[in-house]
Order: structure tokens, then C-alpha cells, then sequence
């Protein structure tokens, strides 16, 4: 089955580049992917394939039952865009201003939909069942991914398969990690409120500008000193704001900024800590202030068994050039979820563009990716998915046997 598989999956690229460069040219942002959903809930309409809409708000969630018992396998690719103007020069740039797909979620939509398309097909010899989560909102949290697990996406589901089409990596790799791949991403928001007043008379004020300015800096001895260095964590400063005339010193000062962590115990002490270090920072200033943390999306931690199996699958597939083992991202990935809720893996397909050193890194105006590794991504989630009864099969064999 998986050769003529394969073969269909061969045949329908150019339908896999179509759908890509569609969607490419009408994105949506987080949360308002209302168009998206309806492409996506007309192709499987059209096919006459069992599918679930606004799951979770936005998302798409179809099921091919394979005519042969086995495993229930699912597989999941978003469909958000963000909000940044498309300034590529290409046939396929953005039609709508200031939105954008520049971080792979068109080619993931189209990776899908058309392996759902070659399954439909071959769904006599299909051993199990297949769910294709079409996710909404992966980019912005408290994203798409725990509320369509709300609304039973996993209902059933006995593992799932996730992959990201990945712009700095050479067409033709896979890679993969056992364990934890993405950090947690989170946000955290700290006013510090002192007192204002004339730039010549310093001394009459709480000067909000210096006590924030402190604040940032102690905040990065929370890395350095207080957290483990065997444990990677990122705490940056992303926002500071303190408007005022050029001869006015600021009452008041707003810092935003994120925290990366991969363990919770970490994760849970930086959280703490950054108020211990607010606090003692403004005292010191005779200063006030107010913390706000928001928790984002959790570590991505991959399953091992599944992922060793999945590095036997990507390894079989000829496309594929090179199989090797990927260090941490500090990036965050709302796949996180569905790995808390069943076993799994999550991995990139190298995706780099054709004739360049170095690729626009995701979430640039001129990102983009080599649509060859639409295939690739297709092939190594196909081949998971029709081997993975086999797979399972195997386990149960004594191994006097095997």
C-alpha cells in the first residue's frame, strides 16, 4: 500500500503546490480564519470524506476509517497566517495587506489535505482509522490546539504525527528529537509606577525610566544566577515604554517581554522569581508596581518510542537525504497539547528555498519555503500513518520470534 501511496502522493504535487500558493495569497490571522476553514471544509465535502467543522471555533477535523482493523492515527497541520506585509516578489505573494503566511502553515494545509485526498483512495487497504486535525490559531495563545482537544479532537485518537516545514534546513532533512523539541512560551507584563515630574529636579522624583532600566537588567541574573545552568531557560525584554516630553521624568514605566523554559519546575521558579526581583528592584527605588504572567503554550515533549519509529519511517523514504537528531528550540508550538493528552511526535522537514545561503528565517516579510518539501512532509507522515498497525503489530510479537 505504501508504494501506491507514494505514487499517488508523486502524481498530485502540482495539486499540493496549487492549494499551497492559494492559500499563500489569502491569508488569515490567528482567531479569524473564517475563509480558511470553509477551503478546507469544501475540499473534504467534495470527496465525500467524514469531517467536523468550527471544532474548537475555527478548526476542521476529518476521518477516514480504513476498511481493515487496526489503530486510530492522527495527524494535525494549522492553517494561521500573521500579521506581517508579504514582500516577496513571487506570483503567489499575499493579497491582503499586512497578513501573511510566513511560517509554513499554507504548505502544512496543503501537505494534509492532499495525503487526505490519496488516503481516501486506497481506504480499502487501510488498516485503522485517520483523523486530520486542521488546526486554527497556532501562532497566537492561548491558541487553537487545547480547544479543539476540548471539543474531542483526540476523541479515540491512539497517537499523532505533527510535522513543521522548516525554512533554514536543506531540502531533503528530517529531523527530530526524543524528548523536549520546543520550549514553553510565555508572557509576562510589569508596570512600575513612580513619581514624575521636571527633568532639572531628579531629585523631587521617583524616576520610573532608571527603575525600569534596572529592572531589566536584574531580571537576566534570574539566568544567570538563580536558575540552574544545566536547565535552559530565556527570559527577554521585548517592550519598554515610557512616553513623556524630553525634559519629563516618567512616573510611570511599562516592560512585556517572554520566558522560555523547557522543565515546569523551572518554569514555575521564574515565574516567582521575576516578582521577588519587581519588588526588590522598585522598593529600592520607592517605586510601586504591577506583575502580570501569562502561561503560553507548554515544552513540546516528544514521545520516545514514537519517535524513534518515526526516525525508521523518515529514513526509508527516498526523498530523504539525511535523518539527524535536532537540539532545542526555543521557539514555542501549541502542539505541546496534544502530546500531554496521547503519545506522538513532532518534527521539522527541511524546507530551504532553492539558490540561497541563508533563508529568510520564519516570521519575516520575505519568508519562504521550497515547495519540494510539501512531498517529503507528505510521504513521511503517509508512511507513519499506513506502517504504524504493522508497527504495533510487531510489539507483540515475543522476540524468540521476532
Amino acid at each position: 500500500m505504501l508504494n501506491k501511496l507514494n505514487q499517488l502522493l508523486e502524481n498530485r504535487y502540482d495539486e499540493m503546490v496549487e492549494i499551497r500558493r492559494y492559500l499563500h495569497q489569502f491569508p488569515e490571522v490567528s482567531f479569524k480564519e473564517f475563509h480558511t476553514a470553509a477551503y478546507i471544509e469544501d475540499f473534504y465535502k467534495k470527496l465525500g470524506i467524514a469531517h467536523q467543522t468550527h471544532v474548537g471555533g475555527n478548526g476542521v477535523v476529518a476521518k477516514i476509517a480504513g476498511a481493515r482493523p487496526g489503530k486510530t492515527v492522527a495527524l494535525r497541520a494549522d492553517f494561521d497566517a500573521l500579521p506581517i506585509q508579504d514582500e516577496k516578489d513571487v506570483e503567489y505573494k499575499s493579497k491582503v495587506p499586512g497578513v501573511m503566511h510566513a511560517c509554513g502553515h499554507d504548505g502544512h494545509t496543503a501537505t494534509l489535505l492532499v495525503l487526505a485526498k490519496c488516503l481516501n483512495e486506497l481506504k480499502e487497504e487501510l488498516e485503522g482509522n485517520v483523523v486530520f486535525i486542521h488546526q486554527h490559531a497556532e501562532e497566537y495563545a492561548p491558541g487553537g490546539a487545547i480547544a479543539m482537544i476540548n471539543d474531542s479532537c483526540l476523541s479515540g485518537v491512539d497517537v499523532i504525527f505533527g510535522t513543521h516545514l522548516w525554512a533554514g534546513v536543506e531540502l531533503g532533512t528530517i529531523q527530530y528529537r526524543v524528548g523536549p523539541v520546543m520550549a514553553a512560551a510565555d508572557r509576562f507584563s510589569i508596570k512600575v509606577q513612580g513619581s514624575g515630574g521636571h527633568g532639572a529636579q531628579p531629585h523631587k522624583t521617583k524616576d520610573a525610566v532608571v527603575t525600569a532600566s534596572q529592572l531589566v537588567l536584574n531580571l537576566q541574573q534570574i539566568i544567570s544566577r538563580r536558575v540552574n545552568p544545566v536547565d535552559p531557560a530565556v527570559i527577554s525584554v521585548g517592550t519598554f515604554k515610557a512616553e513623556n516630553a524630553f525634559n519629563i521624568i516618567a512616573d510611570s514605566a511599562y516592560l512585556e517581554g517572554t520566558v522560555r523554559t523547557f522543565n515546569d519546575e523551572v518554569r514555575d521558579q521564574i515565574e516567582a522569581e521575576i516578582d521577588v526581583v519587581a519588588s526588590s528592584t522598585c522598593a529600592l527605588n520607592g517605586s510601586t508596581y504591577e506583575y502580570k504572567f501569562d502561561r503560553g503554550y507548554p515544552a513540546v515533549v516528544n514521545h520516545k518510542e514514537e519517535t524513534e519509529y518515526l526516525v525508521d519511517v523518515a529514513s526509508s523514504i527516498k526523498e530523504v537525504k539525511a535523518v539527524e537528531e535536532t537540539p532545542p528550540h526555543m521557539g514555542g508550538e501549541d502542539f505541546a497539547y496534544y502530546l500531554r493528552h496521547v503519545r506522538g511526535t513532532f518534527f521539522f522537514t527541511g524546507a530551504k528555498p532553492e539558490g540561497v545561503e541563508v533563508a529568510f528565517p520564519h516570521h519575516h516579510p520575505k519568508f519562504d519555503i521550497n515547495e519540494k518539501a510539501l512531498l517529503i512532509a507528505a510521504k513521511t507522515l503517509g508512511a507513519a500513518t499506513v506502517l504504524y498497525h504493522q508497527h504495533e503489530q510487531n510489539k507483540l510479537v515475543p522476540s524468540h520470534q521476532s
